[in-house]
């Protein structure tokens, strides 16, 4: 007779670029081992998409949104399947549509309604599977990698897409600064919820 694991406690992060998203996981992963938990990190999408040939930032299209959220999905379930405690989703489903709407903006488009209809449609299947979602907020202060080309005016939009994907869709969420305090409330709420919410 085959079995169930539990499902694993999930944490999906969102943002613009370089807002600490993956260095925020890390912290969490690290703090997670420390206590004895078993962890698996998805991530790395936007350079896989680009990878296969995909469109991404200002140039993002339907398609590559598509790859992106229904890859992110796939990634999810394989990492839930290894059987760990904590699954750590360095891009929550929302963040892609965040980056279409932004890409649209800023080439002065409008998205067909039906097709982004469909495309956030299929981001909220995994609204219920999050536990925590922690979405960064932009500190135009804090420098950026100077190695990767940045447009401060899509990253802005990017931003304040998420914001207000977030706000219209009321999707419960903790947001994160770049103030320590914050990052590290960030962490020790993720914590927390991660020991006192495991399946017995």
């Amino acid at each position: 007779m085959v079995t169930s694991s539990p499902e694993p406690f999930r944490i999906a992060v969102l943002g613009t670029h370089a807002t600490g998203k993956t260095t925020l996981l890390k912290r969490i992963e690290m703090e997670l081992r420390g206590h004895g938990l078993t962890v698996a990190r998805t991530g790395r999408l936007g350079k896989r998409a680009a990878a296969a040939g995909l469109p991404k930032m200002q140039h993002h299209t339907a398609r590559s949104t598509e790859w992106i959220i229904a890859q992110g999905i796939l990634d999810e379930t394989h990492a839930a399947a290894q059987g760990p405690e904590v699954v750590l989703i360095d891009r929550a489903a929302h963040d892609a549509i965040a980056y279409y709407d932004a890409a649209m903006a800023f080439r002065a488009q409008t998205p067909p309604r039906l097709e982004r209809e469909r495309l956030l449609i299929l981001a909220s299947t995994q609204l219920p599977k999050y536990d925590l979602l922690l979405a960064t907020v932009l500190d135009e202060s804090v420098p950026v990698d100077t190695s990767h080309d940045y447009d401060a005016a899509f990253r802005r939009l990017v931003d304040n897409c998420v914001h207000r994907l977030l706000a219209g869709e009321v999707i419960t969420h903790q947001r994160v600064t770049s103030d320590p305090d914050s990052q590290a409330h960030a962490v020790d709420v993720a914590i927390r919820r991660c020991l006192t919410e495991q399946p017995a």
